[in-house]
């Protein structure tokens, strides 16, 4: 896969549409990286994962996640978030 793609999840954001996005990076084969700070946006990237892996299916692909952690400094202080890898498999 060529290029990165960084999508930054909110606990607001649109699961189909953040599912749609990775779907089409997927498809654009783009490497995808979703970051997620706090249990609702946690939850969303998971959901979104989800989606996305039913939207690659018609198309005969099958993705993945692998997670870690990441940190950022906010205002100063330190905050840990996970960070969700898609594979394409």
């Amino acid at each position: 896969m060529a290029a990165e793609i960084v999508l930054r999840v909110k606990a607001t954001s649109s699961v189909p549409s953040l599912g749609s996005a990775i779907a089409h990076a997927v498809y654009d084969e783009k490497d995808v990286t979703l970051r997620a700070i706090g249990a609702g946006a946690i939850a969303t990237a998971a959901k979104a994962i989800a989606v996305a892996r039913g939207f690659v299916a018609t198309r005969g692909y099958d993705i993945s996640c692998r997670p870690g952690f990441f940190t950022v400094m906010i205002e100063e202080e330190e905050a840990t978030g996970i960070l969700f890898k898609i594979d394409v498999i």
